[in-house]
């Protein structure tokens, strides 16, 4: 079992580094969408980035994607399928952003 716990996370920039603070996602029609890369970081073994649109508002809701790496180190940012892999880092990204 993947431990999602807060004190496992550990910040990272891979995405921000690679590409700078706005990433350019392109989705299954060919439509374009710009995001800001709000956070990034490595829990339970796997990498995500907190998207945020590039001309939404602070109170729209973020983009969590997995960073994957291929073998020759370009990273891809792709949705998160499994429902309960999404549920945890998206409790997570809560607990972090809003702690108690």
């Amino acid at each position: 079992m993947t431990d999602y716990s807060a004190d496992k996370v550990v910040w990272t920039s891979r995405v921000r580094d690679a590409f700078g603070p706005v990433v350019e996602l392109q989705d299954e029609s060919g439509q374009i969408s710009y995001y800001g890369v709000e956070k990034e970081f490595d829990v339970g073994g796997a990498a995500y980035a907190v998207l945020r649109p590039e001309n939404g508002s602070k109170d729209d809701e973020p983009e969590i994607m997995k960073i994957l790496t291929s073998e020759d180190g370009a990273l891809e940012l792709v949705t998160i399928d499994d429902d309960d892999e999404w549920e945890n880092v998206s409790e997570l990204y809560d607990e972090l952003t809003f702690p108690e």
